[in-house]
C-alpha cells in the first residue's frame, strides 16, 4: 500500500462543514449502484457510511473501473465533498447531506461474494453460518456497535473503581483444580507427568489472598472457564468484573455497585435506569414473584390463596395443601376474554415445568366465568378476587402443587405475560437487590449439604449458632443483582477466620484429609490476620446483552461458541497429534458409547 493511499478521513464523520475539501477514505464497498452512467458507492468504515459518486464528466475510466467493483471490496478513495442537491439528501444517515465525487480509486482486495449479506441488517441467517464467518459478521454496523458499547462499559467500570483507590490486578489462568459448583477444565502438565492445571472458574480464592496480602481494594476484568452441559445461552469461557474490598459490610458493597452501575447506564447509554434500587430479601422474592431474579418493570406479583382454600370443597386444591403444597394465582389483566384455545396454550406452557394443570377464574361485567367456579361457594370465589386485586376484565390463573412447583410454574407464567401484554418496557433498566439466600440446601439423592452459592460464603452473624442445631434455617450474608428477569452479579461477605471455615467444610462433608488437599493453602492463610472482606463478580456478557436489547450473549462475544460449545471458525475442539499426547503422557480411551 503506497501512503498516499491512508485515509484523511474516516467516512462516518463527514458533514457540510467538509464541503469542498478533498478527502481520502479507506474502508469496505457497502452498496453499490451502477445507474448506466453514475455509479454511486456507498463506502463504509468503522464510523459509518457516506455516498461516493462515480462521475463520467469527471473521469470516465474512472467509472469503468468504479463498475467492476463488488461488495466488500476493501478499497481507498480520494474524492471531493460535495452539496448533494435538493431532494436527494438521506435524512437516515449521519453524512446524509453530502457525498463525495470520486477522483481516483485505489483497491487495497478484492472480496469473495460474501455467504451473507452484510449490508441487510434484518436479514434472517442462520447463526451457524456467522459464526463459521465471524470475521464478517462483525463487519456489520451493528455488530461493531456492541463491540464499541461492551468496550464503553468495560472503560468505565475501571475508570471508576481506579478513581476509587482499586487496584486492577491479574491473578493465574493455570491454578489448582477446586470445587466452585460445576466441572473445571483441565490442563496437563508435561513436565509432571500424571497431573493437572486447572482454567479458574472464578478468581474466588485468589481475591480473598490478596485481601490477606493487604491489597484492600481488588478488581479485574477476569476471563472464567466452567466445563458445563451445553445451554441455549451458555459459554464455557466468559468474562466478570472480579472486585473484592477489606474491612468493609454488605451496605458498603451494595451502595457502590449501585453507584457504578447507574452512573455507567445514564453515561454510556440511553437507557432508564429504576432508582435506588429495590431490596428483596430472598423469601420475599419467592413470594411476590416466584423467583429469586424477579423482572421488576412490571407488577404482576403472585398471591398466595392457601389460606382462603383450607377448606375448599374443590378436591384438587384440598388435596394439594393437605400434602403440604401450595395453592397461588396471578392476576392477568384484560384477560378474562381469552378464548378455550388461549388458555389452552397458558395450561401446556404451565406444564412444561411440572404443573398438573392451570386453573382460570375470569371476571367479566356479566360475573365470573370458570370451570372450576361450581366447585367453590360465593365466599371463596370474592375471597380470591380481593386478594388478587382482579378488575372487571381481568383473569387470575392459579396453580396449585408442591410450592417449588407452583412459584416455578408461576414465575415462568408471569414472565411469559408481562412480555407478551407489553408490559416489560426494552429502555427500562429495572435493577433490584437480593438478599438473604439459604446459607445450604439440602440435596436429597447425595444426602447431604450443598452450599446455595459457594462454600466461602459467610452466614448472616446471628445465624451461625443454627449451624449446630439446625444449618437449613441459616441465612446467607450474600446478596444477588438481578434486571430485567437476569442475574447479573452475585457476592457475598466471606468468611475469613480459620475455625468457621473448617466447620462449613465439615458440614458440606469434606473429611479433614480432603479439606487440607483442597483448601490448605487458603485455611493457613486466614492464620495470618485476615481482615474481614467481601465482594462481587458482575458477569459483563449478559450485561452487555441487556444493554445492547438482545437475546443472546453469543451477539455481544467477538468470538463465542455455538450452544454446542463448538467453535465453527477454528472447528474446535478438534484432536491433537500423537506426539502432542506422548508428550503430555496422555493416551485416548473411548467408552463404546462414544
Amino acid at each position: 500500500m503506497k501512503a498516499t493511499w491512508q485515509r484523511t478521513h474516516e467516512c462516518g464523520i463527514l458533514r457540510p462543514e467538509h464541503i469542498g475539501q478533498t478527502v481520502r477514505l479507506n474502508g469496505w464497498v457497502h452498496r453499490i449502484r451502477d445507474l448506466g452512467g453514475l455509479v454511486f458507492v456507498d463506502l463504509r468504515d468503522r464510523t459509518g457510511l457516506v455516498q461516493v459518486v462515480f462521475d463520467p464528466s469527471i473521469d470516465t475510466a474512472l467509472v469503468e473501473r468504479a463498475s467492476d467493483l463488488r461488495v466488500e471490496y476493501c478499497v481507498a478513495i480520494e474524492g471531493e465533498v460535495r452539496r448533494r442537491r435538493p431532494g436527494a439528501e438521506n435524512p437516515k444517515l449521519a453524512t446524509g447531506e453530502i457525498e463525495v465525487f470520486a477522483r481516483a480509486l485505489h483497491i487495497f482486495s478484492p472480496s469473495k461474494t460474501p455467504p451473507f449479506q452484510l449490508n441487510e441488517e434484518n436479514l434472517e441467517v442462520d447463526e451457524s453460518i456467522r459464526l463459521r464467518y465471524r470475521y464478517l459478521d462483525l463487519r456489520r454496523p451493528a455488530m461493531y456497535q456492541r463491540l464499541e458499547l461492551r468496550h464503553r462499559i468495560v472503560k468505565y467500570m475501571r475508570d471508576f473503581l481506579s478513581a476509587r483507590g482499586f487496584l486492577e490486578i491479574e491473578t493465574p489462568i493455570l491454578i489448582k483444580s477446586t470445587p466452585e459448583g460445576a466441572r473445571d477444565y483441565l490442563v496437563p502438565s508435561r513436565l509432571y507427568p500424571g497431573k493437572f492445571y486447572a482454567l479458574p472458574q472464578s478468581p474466588q480464592q485468589l481475591k480473598q489472598l490478596l485481601m490477606v496480602a493487604g491489597v484492600e481494594r481488588y478488581f479485574q476484568i477476569a476471563r472464567c472457564f466452567r466445563d458445563e452441559d451445553p445451554r441455549a445461552d451458555r459459554q464455557p469461557e466468559f468474562t466478570q468484573l472480579d472486585l473484592e474490598m477489606s474491612f468493609v459490610t454488605q451496605d458498603d458493597i451494595l451502595n457502590l455497585i449501585e453507584e457504578l452501575y447507574i452512573g455507567m447506564i445514564e453515561t454510556c447509554t440511553d437507557k432508564r435506569v429504576l432508582k435506588p434500587f429495590p431490596r428483596l430479601t430472598y423469601d420475599e422474592a419467592i413470594a411476590r414473584y416466584g423467583t429469586d431474579k424477579p423482572d421488576l418493570r412490571f407488577r404482576l406479583e403472585l398471591h398466595d390463596l392457601t389460606d382462603l382454600l383450607r377448606q375448599t370443597e374443590f378436591q384438587a386444591f384440598r388435596s394439594a395443601i393437605e400434602a403440604g403444597g401450595m395453592v397461588k394465582a396471578l392476576c392477568l389483566p384484560n384477560c378474562a376474554d381469552y378464548s378455550r384455545k388461549q388458555i389452552d396454550e397458558l395450561t401446556e406452557f404451565v406444564k412444561r415445568f411440572g404443573a398438573k394443570g392451570l386453573a382460570t377464574i375470569a371476571f367479566t361485567a356479566d360475573g365470573v366465568r370458570s370451570p372450576i367456579a361450581k366447585f367453590l361457594s360465593e365466599g371463596e370465589l370474592q375471597a380470591i378476587r380481593e386478594r388478587t386485586g382482579a378488575q372487571v376484565g381481568d383473569l387470575v390463573a392459579i396453580v396449585a402443587d408442591a410450592p417449588k412447583v407452583v412459584n416455578e410454574c408461576l414465575s415462568r407464567l408471569r414472565h411469559r405475560m408481562g412480555h407478551e401484554l407489553g408490559l416489560a418496557d426494552p429502555n427500562l433498566m429495572a435493577f433490584a437487590w437480593v438478599v438473604d439466600f439459604p446459607l445450604l440446601e439440602w440435596d436429597e439423592d447425595e444426602g447431604r449439604w450443598n452450599p446455595s452459592h459457594h462454600p466461602f460464603t459467610a452466614p448472616r452473624e446471628e445465624d451461625i449458632p443454627l449451624l449446630d442445631t439446625d444449618p437449613g434455617k441459616v441465612r446467607a450474608n450474600c446478596y444477588d443483582l438481578v434486571c430485567n428477569g437476569h442475574e447479573l452479579a452475585s457476592g457475598s461477605i466471606r468468611i475469613h477466620r480459620r475455625d468457621l471455615q473448617d466447620k462449613i467444610f465439615h458440614l458440606l462433608g469434606y473429611s479433614d484429609a480432603e479439606i487440607q488437599e483442597r483448601f490448605g493453602h487458603l485455611l493457613e492463610a486466614f492464620e495470618y490476620g485476615a481482615p474481614p472482606h467481601g465482594g462481587i463478580a458482575p458477569g459483563i456478557d449478559r450485561l452487555v446483552m441487556l444493554l445492547a436489547g438482545d437475546e443472546t450473549i453469543r451477539n455481544v462475544i467477538a468470538f463465542p461458541k455455538n450452544t454446542a460449545m463448538v467453535d465453527l471458525m477454528f472447528g474446535a475442539p478438534s484432536p491433537v497429534s500423537e506426539e502432542q499426547l506422548r508428550e503430555l503422557h496422555l493416551r485416548i480411551v473411548c467408552d463404546d458409547e462414544t
